[in-house]
């Protein structure tokens, strides 16, 4: 007993959520039974074969997301697809020109194909399998009913087993936590303001102190949720990305709503709007962490609730510019820059805190509305929302990595071409079972070089480890081939969960076990099967090692490290030019500056190719240059930067002041001149990151420049009829948010030290 608490428990450290095992619990009772049947039963050793290994693609090595309706609509369109391929492979296997043409048609599409969504992505072996199974057996075309009907009979076990056996949980693992950090969130917001408007039931300093330490508690939980979720293909769903960036918004959400806690008793007081902000950011989180928890539900009160942060927003910053002091000091008193500064910082953290929230509430709509999308728009990969037709949509999907720099397109050609050389080889060679050969070269072709001679010595290394246990066991088992069938089971529940919990060498050896006591059921047991297993996935090998260093050895490491120099390089620009718009907005020429259109699309367009590069780095399963958490929050940063712009644009465009005579020079000589360092150290980011050298360090806090830009406001803080102008309010608030940009230096040089040359 206590060997298997044991045991229990140290399963749940490698598959926290059990998901290997649940895949691999399936198949070791589906498959053999398919095999059982159609070998015992039907006498039919074609049906036979197909129905093992299209039930061991169809329940190991896909696993589709949403309601089960969706699913099994997932799994019919998987079987349609097997079948067409069966065809295809059967009729072009007696031709090697053909099967080798043929193959390199294929594996390309069915590649290049995962661009367009993540259910085809996360299809790509199973459908590559389902036809590398026919082009290399080839057989007369009255075989092909057996075949197809072996595939039929694995698509409906698969449907039963996945709709019966250990269901999958439909809910994303991070949607509770997320909920969670969102309710702890919206707790800490309506203490904050119990307490700033010092209403008789507010929570004492202590409790709220206890709030803030549940929220912080919270949000750990979630990045503790989230380092140990594991991200297949499959998962990188439009929801499941809208939920991966969510977890880096909510650890910015509770950052800041910790910096903008209640203040002392000798603070300034702050805008009555402020502490409202707060409330109805409260309910916007309420509403987030309900529609979290129910994605089907309707998203009404979330959009509406949004609509009032919003409006309450833009209601705080109308009303801050009261809260200044309206005469400069006399001749004489020291200016004092600090509590000028806090008078408004409250109310900035309160519109800091405001549009978080409101790109969280966003992006749980995004997700949700994701969830709900119908079967063909999860499968054409189209976004909610989009104007464009799902096939449309698809179509300019795909069309955009037909470039030369696209890493899809690298990894789609390097496969192709390398399961074309092994088709070839296995018939120039005549070895036995050359469809092994294929599956060596499929299971060890990674995206780079040295990832791929890596994981050839893996599989080698497991291959032989595996023939040598197999040649044992059929040396033992003798002619009591009976025993094959009790151990078939076990051999497939070890090949599923060893490649997860174990390693590559380890799952490589079960496969091949696997395998040996496949090929010698129903016959007199053969130990020679096992051994020819090594020279197979030896070409196998070398041909994938082959491939990778002729064709783009870089990999995606490479690519996305590109892709984020890029992305912050487009951003910082994006983020000078939304201070250039405020700059020309608080001046007084007569006609506003232009908004940054041109460098926001930019750094959108850099943000999609991000996106992009990060899911290929993500199904890359080779070993990473950079832990996950540390590269996702390098990827979010760049969300960071972005919305920090987006905050600046928004914030400008929202102001109605008219132009007056003051000049306001030197307060835009300020910010542009902060706005010019934030950015140049986000430029020398991007640099480090594309070139591997050293990280700059983060830019500390200037108290000079924030005199500098107070005692500019002394001549320009009222207009014509002696009221406090709400430019100096955004003027200051612009600076704010330069210094958001500027906090999330510290984590970001954290995260790209620990990178290493690929």
């Amino acid at each position: 007993m206590q060997t298997a608490g044991r045991g229990l428990t140290w399963l749940r450290t490698r598959d926290p959520d059990f998901a290997a095992t649940r895949r691999a619990a399936r198949t070791a009772l589906v498959m053999p039974a398919l095999f059982a049947l159609c070998t015992q039963v039907l006498h039919d050793p074609a049906m036979a074969t197909f129905a093992a290994f299209g039930s061991f693609s169809m329940l190991l090595l896909v696993e589709f997301t949403g309601p089960m309706v969706q699913r099994l609509r997932a799994h019919v369109g998987l079987a349609v697809a097997w079948a067409v391929l069966i065809c295809l492979g059967t009729l072009v296997a007696g031709q090697t020109w053909l099967a080798v043409t043929a193959t390199v048609v294929v594996g390309f599409v069915v590649l290049f194909s995962g661009v367009v969504s993540s259910v085809l992505a996360g299809t790509t072996t199973a459908l590559l399998l389902a036809f590398i199974l026919p082009v290399t057996s080839p057989a007369p075309l009255s075989q092909l009913p057996d075949r197809l009907a072996g595939a039929g009979l694995a698509a409906a076990g698969s449907m039963l087993t996945i709709s019966l056996l250990w269901p999958r949980p439909t809910a994303d693992p991070l949607s509770a936590p997320a909920a969670r950090v969102c309710r702890a969130a919206a707790a800490q917001l309506r203490a904050d303001a119990s307490l700033l408007a010092e209403e008789p039931a507010a929570p004492s300093a202590q409790q709220c102190e206890a709030t803030a330490d549940r929220a912080t508690a919270a949000a750990s939980d979630l990045r503790t949720a989230f380092d140990a979720t594991p991200y297949r293909p499959t998962g990188l769903s439009t929801s499941s990305r809208a939920l991966v960036r969510l977890v880096d918004e909510l650890t910015w959400l509770c950052t800041i709503v910790a910096d903008s806690g209640p203040p002392g008793h000798d603070h300034p007081s702050c805008d009555p709007e402020a502490y409202v902000v707060r409330r109805v950011a409260a309910a916007v989180l309420d509403q987030a962490a309900d529609l979290l928890d129910d994605p089907y539900g309707a998203p009404d009160a979330l959009r509406t609730a949004a609509a009032d942060l919003n409006e309450a927003i833009t209601g705080m910053e109308r009303s801050a510019a009261t809260r200044l002091p309206l005469h400069p000091p006399r001749p004489g008193t020291e200016w004092e820059p600090r509590a000028f500064i806090d008078i408004l910082d409250l109310s900035f953290r309160a519109q800091e805190l405001g549009f978080a929230t409101l790109q969280i509430a966003g992006n749980v709509d995004l997700a949700a509305a994701a969830q709900r999308r119908s079967w063909p728009d999860r499968l054409l990969g189209h976004e909610p929302g989009a104007l464009a037709r799902p096939l449309a949509s698809a179509r300019e999907r795909a069309v955009a990595h037909l470039t030369p720099h696209s890493v899809w397109l690298h990894n789609s050609l390097r496969g192709a071409v390398g399961l074309g050389i092994a088709v070839a080889l296995a018939n120039l060679t005549s070895v036995q079972h050359s469809f092994w050969v294929l599956l060596g070269t499929l299971s060890v072709l990674r995206s780079n070089a040295l990832n791929t001679g890596q994981n050839a010595v893996r599989a080698v290394g497991g291959t032989i480890a595996g023939s040598l246990i197999g040649a044992a066991l059929l040396h033992l088992i003798g002619h009591h081939g009976t025993v094959l069938w009790f151990l078939l089971p076990l051999a497939v529940l070890v090949a599923g969960i060893a490649p997860d919990t174990i390693s590559f060498a380890a799952g490589q050896a079960a496969f091949t076990i696997t395998l040996v006591i496949l090929f010698n059921i129903g016959q007199n047991p053969d130990w020679h099967i096992a051994l020819l297993r090594i020279q197979d996935i030896a070409i196998g090998c070398a041909v994938s090692v082959l491939v990778a260093l002729f064709f783009w050895p870089r990999g995606a490491a490479a690519a996305v490290d590109q892709a984020l120099a890029e992305a912050y390089t487009d951003s910082a620009r994006y983020l000078t030019g939304a201070v250039g718009y405020a700059i020309g907005r608080c001046g007084s020429s007569p006609a506003a500056a232009d908004a940054p259109l041109k460098e926001r699309r930019q750094a959108a367009a850099a943000a999609r190719r991000l996106d992009d590069a990060f899911r290929s780095y993500l199904a890359e399963r080779g070993p990473k240059s950079l832990p996950l958490a540390d590269m996702t929050t390098l990827v979010t940063g760049v969300v960071g930067l972005r919305l920090a712009a987006e905050a600046v644009l928004g914030l400008w465009r929202r102001s109605d002041e008219q132009y007056t005579e003051a000049d306001r020079a030197e307060a835009r000589l300020v910010l542009l001149g902060v706005a010019g360092r934030v950015s140049a150290w986000y430029r020398d980011l991007a640099t480090s990151l594309d070139r591997h050298t050293a990280v700059p360090d983060p830019l500390p806090r200037s108290p000079a420049v924030e005199a500098r830009l107070v005692d500019s406001l002394r001549r320009d803080l009222m207009d014509e009829s002696g009221q406090a102008t709400d430019t100096a309010v955004r003027i200051v608030w612009t600076a704010d948010h330069l210094n958001a940009a500027r906090r999330l230096q510290p984590s970001l040089a954290a995260a790209a030290r620990s990178d290493s040359p690929c």
